[in-house]
Parts: C-alpha cells; structure tokens; sequence
C-alpha cells in the first residue's frame, strides 16, 4: 500500500485538476449514481478510494449525507480545497468505521490497485461497515486494447511523476463471487465502453451489491 499512497501523493493536485468535472461527460455514471442515492436514503455514505471526493460531492447535490476515505493524504487535501465534503485519509482493506454503521459506499476504480487478496480484505470490510439492506456500487476497469480481462499495466511515469502503480482489469465475475463471499449480494450490473475523449479508453464495469 505505501507505494498507492506515495504515487497518488505525488499526482494529487493535478489528478484533481482532471477529474474535477468528469462527470458532465458520463452520463451513464450520472444516473447511476442518482439510483444509489435514491436507494441509500438518509444514512451516511462514504466514497471510498475518494481521491479528490468529487463523486462524494456529486452525491451530496443528490442529498446524500457522504464522506470521502482516501489513502493519499495528498488526496484528501485536494478534496478538502475543491469540496466541502469531510474526508480523511484510510486504507480500504481496515477503515476506521463502526460495523454496521453506513446506509452505502461507493468505491469507484480503487480496487484496481488490489491483489486478489487485497480486494477480498477490501470487501470484507464494505461487508463489516455497512448496515444490514446497505448498498455498495463498486467500479473497475476490464479491459482495453492492450490488456485483457485478469491482466495488468504498471505505470512508472506519470505526468513527469516516478510512480509505482500496479492497474488491473478485473473479471466481472470473478469480482461478484468475491463480495459474495464478504456478504455482499449482486443486484445488479452494468458493462459499458469509454466515453470517447473523456477517460481511459478502456471496458468498464460496475456492480451494485446489497449488504446481506
């Protein structure tokens, strides 16, 4: 995990230059996102992997009582100028949240950077701090013209930054067996191509699971 901390310590700022507005090019993101918030109610919901916690702020515009948890300190200072949201810095596979304690999470292209193993500790803990009916909606990259599903890219460079970034595309699937292993049952599932000239282009997926 120190080297996910110190490379998104290093991009922080101008990741959130980047991503401070994606969300007007992503529709499908969008009503997503209004769906969860309709389904999550009142509680509080936390965005996991927030980085810059614009997704978290986009959540709150819907009426979402929500937080951001990030593991770059960095990150979390970009959050803290660009939005009102409270964040704090933590590492997904041990948050500092009460079991049972959020309405949702949200978790949007941060499980990337998890080993199998990782990502099962990951989900075991959305399964621990969610609230029995909870939702979880958990987003990741599949694959791209290089790279196939279960197959990885190591970035080392980034915007003149020496990082050391390991990016998985995950199995739709295999990812589902996982959170249900953690207690987390699909409700449902969306698979889509990139949005042309606004993001990676790479396959995407994102599953909506309910705390059992």
């Amino acid at each position: 995990m120190i080297g996910i901390r110190h490379s998104y310590d290093k991009v922080a700022d101008q990741y959130a230059d980047e991503l401070v507005d994606e969300l007007r090019h992503k529709p499908l993101d969008r009503g997503l996102l209004a769906v969860f918030a309709e389904l999550v109610g009142d509680g509080v919901v936390a965005d996991i992997g927030c980085g810059p916690a614009h997704i978290a702020a986009y959540l709150a515009t819907q009426g979402v009582r929500a937080i951001g948890m990030d593991l770059s300190p960095a990150m979390c200072a970009a959050a803290r100028r660009t939005t009102s949201v409270p964040v704090c810095a933590a590492d997904m596979t041990a948050l500092p949240v009460r079991s049972q304690s959020l309405a949702g999470l949200v978790c949007l292209y941060a499980v990337i950077h998890l080993d199998e193993y990782q990502r099962a500790a990951a989900y075991a803990e959305f399964g621990r701090v969610l609230r029995p009916g909870g939702h979880a909606l958990i987003a990741f990259h599949t694959s791209d013209a290089d790279i196939p599903v279960g197959g990885a890219k190591i970035l080392t460079d980034w915007w003149g930054h020496e990082v050391d970034l390991t990016f998985r595309y995950l199995d739709p699937s295999a990812e589902s067996e996982a959170l249900t292993a953690a207690g987390l049952i699909p409700a449902a599932r969306l698979d889509r191509a990139p949005h042309p000239g606004t993001e990676h282009s790479s396959q995407r997926s994102y599953l909506l699971v309910q705390r059992h």
